[in-house]
This record gives structure tokens, C-alpha cells and sequence, in this order.
């Protein structure tokens, strides 16, 4: 009776959790404009000079309302940038209570097994901290297809240029011919001139949303091309072959340091490996790590090891090209 109880229980909380992911991610069809109007009056409020009328239009956002979960998550940094760079249609609230639900879930599942019910209390902070990571995973992902998409919008721009379009109009163009995430982004920086932005503010705040060096090129190039002349098409395609050149050699790096991953990835699953294969073989053997206190001490060092060795690795083969 108590096992269908426990069985039953889990299975609430994991369709909780669930259902409460779905309603977060739903979104209504006017929010994205609202974020954008939000946005660009964001930028407004903070010009002098304009008409005080319009100005007081502009700097009231459509939805001013903040819960205390979005207080609280502000505390721990700037959790709506990253949300943003990772495009993750969520508010920081909203992120928070994903977080600690999973904690909890974390938690509640491993105190149900003997063999991890001594891990309880470190699984809250382990399990909770998954969605962050899930975040930083999905914004590296978007900033290096951002990167790569880069080089081509850059060419489009130049080529639109040289048809005769201004610079806004060739931002326009890019917006709908390139796919997510850079079509986006240069749809919301079009959008902002539209809405009468100067174009370095639109710029600087894009490079801002999109923490990408080559981008930070683009926005320099743009601005200094405004200030002093020159030809905005050729200074693009020198931006686009050099994008590339780096690109090119990224993946000769990538190939000559493809030895020291997998020898990263073998040392780091090799321990945990055999610790599950000896536990299988002979149980009793592997139990004294986890009942004896001499043993917890000497896997807590273990763990501790691995994460150091890891970041060792890593710091060997990560090249900055």
C-alpha cells in the first residue's frame, strides 16, 4: 500500500511540474509586440528634450506588474538578460519557480531509493540548478547559430547596399530573409527605427541582447561610417571574409584538440562507470562507500576531483580563436 502511495505521489508531482512548464511557455499573440513596444519605450523615456506628451505615452509599459518570484530572481543577477539571449520566452519569476520545483522533485525522488537516500540534501541544489544550466546551454547554442548566420546577413547587407538601399531598409531585408535567431534580432533593431530610434542606439542595444564580438564589429563599422564616410559595402565584406577566415581556423583547432576531449571524456566516465559495474558484480563491496563514513568522505573527494579535473580539461582544450 505504502508503494502505490509513494508511486502515485511521484506521479503528481512530475505531472505538476509538467503542466506547470506548459502554462509557463504558453504565450499570448500580443506579447512578443508588447516586449518590443516595452522595449523601445524603455529606450524613449530615457532621451531628453522630446515632447513630454508622447514622451509620457511611451514610458508607461503595457504590463508593469511584478510578482515577488520575479523580485526574489532578480537577486541572483540578471536572470531576463539571459532569458533573453537564450530566447526563452519566460519571465524570471517564472524561471525561478521552474527551478525550485525541480529541486524539490530532485530531492523527493532520491530520498525514495536506499542507494541514494544519502545524496537527499545535496539533490535539492544539484536538480534545481538544471534549468540554469539548461539556459546557458540554450544561449551558447543560440549565440554560435547567431555567429554563424552572421556572415551571410552581413553579405545580404552589403549587396542591398549596393542596390540602392539605405541601411535601415537593408536591415529590413535581412530580418525577412534570415531564419531565427538573427532574423529576430535585426526585425527588432528594424522595428526600433521604425519607432524612432537613432540607428547607434538600435545598434548598441542589439550588441547588448547579443553578446557576439564580430556583431560589436558590425555596430563599430556602422557608427564610424555614419560619423566620418567610407563605403559602408566594402568595410561588410571584409567584416564577412574575416568572420569566416576565423570560423575556418575554429575548425582546424577543433580538429586537432578532438584528441583531448575524448581523452577528457573517458577519464571523467571511467570512475562512475566502474563505481556501477562494481555495484552490479559485488554489492556488498561497493556498499561500504556509502554506508561506512570513511567512504562517503572518500566519494565526496572523489566527486570534488572529477569536477576539478574537468575543468582542468577543459581549460587545456578550449583555444580562443
Amino acid at each position: 500500500m505504502i508503494t502505490w502511495i509513494i508511486i502515485i505521489s511521484v506521479g503528481i508531482c512530475i505531472a505538476a511540474l509538467v503542466g506547470s512548464v506548459a502554462v509557463f511557455m504558453q504565450r499570448s499573440p500580443a506579447s512578443n509586440a508588447e516586449e518590443r513596444l516595452s522595449a523601445m519605450s524603455e529606450m524613449q523615456r530615457m532621451k531628453a528634450g522630446k515632447d513630454e506628451s508622447a514622451m509620457n505615452l511611451l514610458s508607461n509599459a503595457l504590463d508593469e506588474s511584478t510578482s515577488w518570484a520575479d523580485k526574489y530572481a532578480n537577486k541572483f543577477g540578471d536572470i531576463q538578460g539571459l532569458l533573453d539571449q537564450a530566447g526563452v520566452p519566460l519571465t524570471p519569476g517564472k524561471f525561478f519557480l521552474i527551478s525550485v520545483g525541480a529541486g524539490f522533485v530532485g530531492a523527493f525522488l532520491t530520498a525514495l531509493f536506499p542507494i541514494t537516500r544519502y545524496f537527499a540534501p545535496i539533490a535539492f541544489p544539484i536538480v534545481g540548478a538544471l534549468p540554469y544550466m539548461f539556459l546557458l546551454f540554450r544561449r551558447s547554442m543560440r549565440l554560435k547559430k547567431f555567429s554563424a548566420q552572421l556572415p551571410e546577413a552581413l553579405d545580404l547587407l552589403g549587396r542591398s547596399l549596393r542596390s540602392g538601399y539605405s541601411l535601415g531598409a537593408g536591415i529590413g531585408l535581412c530580418a525577412e530573409e534570415m531564419p531565427a535567431p538573427l532574423g529576430p534580432e535585426f526585425a527588432r533593431a528594424f522595428d526600433e527605427q521604425n519607432f524612432g530610434v537613432p540607428l547607434e542606439e538600435t545598434l548598441d542595444s542589439m550588441t547588448k541582447r547579443v553578446p557576439n564580438v564580430d556583431l560589436r564589429f558590425f555596430a563599430t563599422a556602422v557608427t564610424l561610417q555614419r560619423q566620418t564616410g567610407g563605403d559602408l559595402a566594402e568595410i561588410l565584406d571584409k567584416l564577412s571574409r574575416l568572420i569566416r577566415e576565423r570560423f575556418k581556423l575554429a575548425g582546424q583547432v577543433q580538429a586537432l584538440t578532438g584528441e583531448g576531449r575524448l581523452s577528457g571524456i573517458v577519464l571523467l566516465a571511467l570512475a562512475p562507470g566502474l563505481f556501477v559495474v562494481m555495484y552490479f558484480l559485488n554489492k556488498e563491496y561497493t556498499m561500504v562507500l556509502i554506508d561506512d563514513p570513511t567512504g562517503r568522505k572518500l566519494m565526496a573527494g572523489a566527486l570534488f576531483l572529477q569536477f576539478l579535473g574537468a575543468m582542468w580539461i577543459k581549460k587545456i582544450i578550449n583555444v580562443q580563436v
